[in-house]
């Protein structure tokens, strides 16, 4: 057998390439950058073209640089942006270009979707609200305005299943890609006849769905010296990059939860049955890891609030690292770490750009709450970290309360090398945190188990905890856990509070 899995991952600002040998090391990765298009307000879209290119390039600069040679590639596997729409014709062709997750221009037809078929029927049957953020609602705003393409279109994909197609001539997807879409079935594991007839889709148009593992078909001959591997090559589907993720952060068995923390941050768990929640806080994906299912729950303004404080509150921090050349948040760290649990007092609610779980509230907005003459700095970005922990453990309760177990926090993405942080999740939290190995390379390490046990070179997905093991826990301080059950109900109530304000300020031209 070769020895190598090739895995790409199709993120938003550009495709990342990496290797893994067959004791699932990393070996190399390469990157390659695309835009995206905002042509209009909630518009936002990417060529497929160019993640074409971006695949071919980024595949023959890491073969290049890791001196692999191509036919001792065992496989080539995918994760991928979700919740696409990419119209493609019956030679995997895109016949426009693809409308992204982040697209929300399709609140017509939401609303008419809406007449036929209640929000609460939606949320059982698929996991997800019907939202536009969803690839059928996408499907549906261009059959409305596009309709030669709309009809024209032999299959609606993602952009993994757009280069899989056009790998092998094949149009299939994954069951974690299919559950994003708002068509989907989680307990038949089917489309849903019941929305394919309310939205009046066409099932024909829609790919057939396999397993993460799966070998969906070979390098055609035609396509093999573009990408730079050798015809034949076995394509694994693999899944979608926030379950991918899930399962190379080691989260693949119930007990197991993960806390991504980004630009946003979402905490996701694995479960043996859908988890769907009553008050529809949460939402919930097929996990990578076949017959397992991925609850999950996501706040909008995670590092973008640390972010928002280093640009406009840490001036001071900005020119002492750009002169010492240290890391700004190594220094606004530090002065956090001056003021005590609870930031004597002091709330952020860390609504920037709205919410979404658990309130689903694009109207909330960001507030300091309790200041007073005597807080400082570091109190401010002391209590930056722990709004936004607070209202990720809103979500960690909502799984709570619907009977799933948690048993530790597995931590990953560029927000969790922070040490103070990572105390404040486990004090917040009252669970033990794992930091990773990789904290960065966890989506493409998911992509690379699916392939890997799709072509027998790994045992099982239980190689993640050894691919990615943890390298520290952080233990709960029973006393900052004492002030934070105080502060969290506050927090709560905070936000109950301002919800009147927030819908007068966006009267008032606050929606800015």
């Amino acid at each position: 057998m070769n020895n190598y899995i090739l895995a790409h991952d199709l993120g938003t600002t550009g495709n990342k390439a990496t290797l893994y040998d067959a004791e699932g090391h990393l070996v190399g990765s390469a990157f390659y950058g695309y835009a995206t298009e905002y042509a209009h307000p909630c518009w936002a879209e990417q060529d497929p073209e160019d993640w074409w290119q971006a695949v071919c390039a980024s595949t023959h600069q890491l073969l290049k640089q890791t001196h692999v040679p191509r036919d001792d590639i065992a496989c080539i596997t995918f994760s991928g942006q979700m919740m696409a729409a990419v119209p493609l014709d019956r030679n995997a062709r895109p016949l426009r270009t693809a409308i992204i997750w982040a697209d929300q221009r399709s609140t017509e037809q939401v609303n008419w979707l809406l007449e036929r078929l209640s929000f609460d029927e939606m949320y059982t049957i698929t996991g997800h609200r019907l939202s536009e953020s969803y690839s059928l609602l996408k499907m549906l705003w261009i059959r409305d305005h596009q309709p030669d393409i709309y009809h024209r279109a032999y299959k609606f994909v993602h952009a993994k299943d757009a280069m899989v197609a056009r790998l092998t001539g094949n149009f299939v997807t994954d069951m974690s890609d299919a559950s994003g879409m708002d068509l989907y079935d989680l307990t038949s594991g089917t489309w849903s006849p019941r929305i394919l007839e309310a939205a009046e889709v066409n099932p024909a148009q829609l790919p057939e769905v396999h397993r993460s593992i799966d070998i969906v078909g070979k390098v055609l001959p035609s396509v093999a010296e573009e990408v730079g591997v050798a015809a034949g090559t076995p394509v694994v589907i693999g899944g979608g990059d926030g379950v991918c993720a899930s399962t190379g952060a080691g989260v693949v068995a119930e007990g197991a939860a993960y806390n991504y923390v980004g630009s946003s941050a979402w905490i996701a768990l694995a479960m043996s049955r859908p988890l769907l929640d009553p008050q529809y806080r949460t939402f919930c994906y097929c996990h990578l890891v076949p017959g397992m299912y991925m609850p999950t729950g996501t706040t909008q303004s995670a590092g973008a609030s640390y972010q928002w404080a280093r640009d406009h509150i840490c001036e001071g921090e900005r020119k002492t690292a750009i002169d010492l050349s240290l890391n700004v948040y190594d220094l606004m760290n530090d002065h956090a770490a001056q003021s005590p649990p609870g930031a004597n007092g002091l709330l952020f609610l860390p609504y920037l750009m709205g919410e979404r779980s658990p309130y689903w509230n694009p109207q909330a907005r960001g507030a300091f709450v309790g200041l007073t003459i005597r807080h400082t700095h570091a109190d401010m970005l002391r209590a930056v970290l722990e709004g936004v922990t607070m209202n990720l453990c809103l979500t960690l309760d909502a799984f709570r309360e619907q009977g799933a177990r948690v048993d530790a926090m597995r931590l990953i993405g560029g927000g969790a090398k922070g040490r103070l942080w990572n105390q404040i999740m486990a004090d917040v939290y009252g669970l033990p945190i794992h930091r990773l190995a990789l904290l960065d390379e966890a989506t493409s390490m998911g992509a690379a188990l699916a392939g890997g046990v799709g072509v027998g070179l790994y045992p099982g997905f239980e190689m993640a905890t050894t691919m990615n093991p943890s390298v520290e826990t952080i233990e709960p301080n029973p006393r900052a856990q004492a002030v934070y059950a105080e502060l969290y109900p506050l927090f709560q109530e905070t936000y109950k509070a301002l919800v009147p304000v927030y819908k007068r300020l966006a009267a008032v031209g606050g929606n800015q």
